[in-house]
């Protein structure tokens, strides 16, 4: 045992830290020199057990984050905390009770996704009795009312439309058939907890669709059966602070955030929210504020606030880093900045970021959530965006690494090039173990002919 270890365990016995449920009396005592008579060999071999959980549980990305450092110091209780750090690898899907109700969510206006849309429904109804839901607008297409298998199962499904049906607490499972604009849209549809998510790669991007639909039986029986990894996607909690609304309508919404509830007037979005100069031929001049501290203005076309999901979207094209999924953060990327210095930051998840209008601006400026619902921010308007708790569950087809680093290569061709060929005169000179340089090999190249 080393000497570490056994003055980390002297250390935890001098500290009143009981083994096996047992409390030493004679703790305050303890020293090389003294040692307590409880301490015995097997104590001391699980008390290093114990030491090296407590190292794994002291990691960033542990389980269950480590609230003490050193014999004093700790982590103050919040109740306002609302996410906690976990290890990826440790983000497995489990059913609570075998998934009954499905929804699939389709690629409009592509007909190349009808086909495998009817193969999916009908395997879903047939094979696994399923109760499937799509939305109201797939079956008004002409197209697929063509198709005979799928009229034979149409009126089997259950509809909703967008806007006015809630599927809070309906939905136990989402399958997507298309590119990432699926996934968004069913982002959208969840404004609380979301389902977990299988998405299949039928678009023409395919970040957020890991899977293939050759052997989608297979893939989709797995994850029925809960042999999956997840992907929490987290999300950007957006509320719009008007000028004009009333001050108790501003503080209902502060005391619902507070009680970890959606206001009426707050938008989850999964990639970015922008803030652009819209028509305007001035620069955007934008105050951004981080925890109610005024941080910078930004001059220039406008400003992105993105998820880590959002980090290769609008962001990369910005000049911005690609960070995994999995990292808690929110990225903050000015657009065209008129600054040769500003460059994108990323700050801590949970933050709450304000963004208005500078007093001064010459002129307004529009904001996006996910590409929708674009509006115009007034002087005096404020948006407050930050880290929702509900996230969105993206189911991995191997794991949370393998599928993020397999889209940068297929998706961006990240760091493709032309492999750098060997010196085959390198080779050639430590075979022979000639004392020649490669000056004197070139020379020789040059006057052989």
């Amino acid at each position: 045992m080393k000497d570490e270890d056994m003055q980390l365990a002297l250390k935890m016995v001098a500290n009143s830290i009981s083994v096996e449920g047992e409390v030493d009396n004679d703790a305050s005592i303890a020293s090389p020199e003294n040692s307590p008579k409880p301490l015995r060999k097997a104590r001391v071999l699980d008390l290093n057990e114990r030491r090296k959980q407590f190292r794994r549980t002291r990691s960033l990305n542990a389980p269950s984050p480590f609230q003490q450092f050193g014999p004093c110091g700790r982590i103050m209780k919040n109740s306002a905390v609302v996410m906690q750090i976990q290890d990826p690898a440790s983000q497995r899907l489990t059913w609570y009770k075998p998934p009954l109700t499905v929804l699939v969510i389709k690629k409009v206006s592509d007909a190349s996704v009808l086909a495998p849309f009817v193969q999916l429904v009908s395997w879903l109804l047939q094979a696994k009795n399923m109760v499937v839901w799509v939305e109201s607008a797939v079956l008004d297409d002409a197209l697929l009312n063509e198709d005979i298998q799928f009229r034979g199962i149409r009126d089997k499904l259950v509809t909703f439309k967008d806007g006015r049906d809630d599927l809070t607490d309906r939905i136990d499972f989402i399958v997507c058939l298309g590119g990432d604009g699926t996934l968004l849209y069913a982002s959208l549809l969840f404004q609380q907890s979301v389902p977990p998510v299988m998405a299949f790669h039928l678009g023409s991007l395919g970040f957020l669709t890991p899977f293939r639909f050759d052997n989608f039986q297979e893939q989709l029986t797995n994850v029925l059966e809960g042999h999956a990894a997840l992907t929490l996607r987290s999300r950007l909690r957006c509320v719009m602070h008007r000028k004009s609304e009333k001050r108790y309508e501003v503080k209902q919404a502060v005391e619902l955030n507070a009680h970890a509830s959606p206001a009426s007037n707050s938008i989850l979005v999964l990639n970015e929210v922008v803030i652009d100069r819209g028509p305007s031929p001035y620069l955007s001049n934008i105050d951004l504020f981080l925890d109610g501290k005024y941080i910078t203005s930004v001059q220039g076309d406008g400003l992105i606030v993105s998820t880590p999901t959002g980090s290769t979207a609008y962001a990369v094209a910005a000049g911005a880093s690609m960070i995994h999924p999995s990292v808690p953060a929110i990225m903050v990327t000015p657009i065209c900045p008129h600054s040769l210095s500003f460059r994108p930051i990323v700050v801590p998840a949970g933050v709450e970021l304000k963004i208005s209008v500078s007093p001064d601006s010459r002129n307004t400026s529009w904001v996006s959530f996910d590409g929708r619902n674009r509006q115009e921010i007034f002087h005096g308007d404020s948006l407050r965006v930050t880290t929702s708790i509900y996230p969105v569950p993206s189911i991995c087809a191997q794991d949370q690494i393998s599928d993020w680093f397999a889209s940068l290569a297929d998706g961006l061709h990240w760091n493709v090039r032309k492999r750098q060929k060997c010196l085959d005169e390198l080779s050639d000179l430590t075979a022979s173990g000639s004392e020649e340089t490669f000056d004197e090999i070139e020379n020789i190249k040059l006057y052989d002919v």
